[in-house]
């Protein structure tokens, strides 16, 4: 991996699929957090289950949530293009590119976490609380601080136009929208 730098910020223009699934994920983190300190330390189970299918996103691409979301009408940016039986959703696992390894890196961090704080105190639900708000920052403004890690280690970016790999542009699910679509492919000014 090569070092990066520069600032990821993911489009915040329209509320696709995966934008949705955070602000969602998001929320559930925090409420059951919450439930779990005020009412019962179970509830952080909630948080478990949250991590555990953020986990299988990132290697099936199955995304419960998201297949809700388009039978709602919302559209993905990192939908799979192969067609699928019933037109669900999946996100695409061809690589593993950074907002698929946020997915993993969040579903772990919060499956560890809840599991520390039935297990060993409950201030690990500071934790908890922490990733479910920063995924609602990152649904509402685009900017995550993970996804910048990840991004300065060298992940490679799907959802920043203005951070596109050479030889991405054709192929990627950004494509209509790509800075570096038109000239790289002579449809507009150098």
């Amino acid at each position: 991996m090569a070092f990066r730098t520069g600032l990821y910020i993911v489009p915040t223009h329209r509320w696709y699929i995966e934008r949705t699934v955070w602000l969602i994920a998001g929320c559930v983190l925090l409420s059951a957090t919450l439930l779990a300190l005020l009412v019962n330390p179970l509830w952080i189970l909630l948080v478990t289950a949250t991590g555990i299918v953020s986990i299988n996103v990132a290697f099936t691409g199955f995304c419960p949530v998201g297949n809700v979301l388009r039978l709602l009408g919302f559209r993905p940016m990192l939908g799979s293009k192969a067609p699928t039986r019933w037109n669900l959703y999946f996100l695409q696992t061809d690589k593993w590119y950074l907002e698929r390894r946020i997915y993993v890196t969040v579903g772990v961090n919060i499956s560890i976490g809840s599991m520390l704080m039935l297990a060993c105190s409950p201030w690990w639900a500071i934790f908890t609380g922490f990733v479910g708000a920063a995924m609602i920052w990152f649904a509402a403004t685009g900017y995550c601080v993970l996804a910048n890690i990840l991004l300065w280690l060298g992940s490679e970016p799907r959802l920043n136009p203005a951070m596109m790999p050479s030889g991405r542009c054709a192929d990627c699910a950004m494509s209509p929208v790509c800075l570096n679509a038109d000239v790289k492919y002579g449809r507009g000014p150098a």
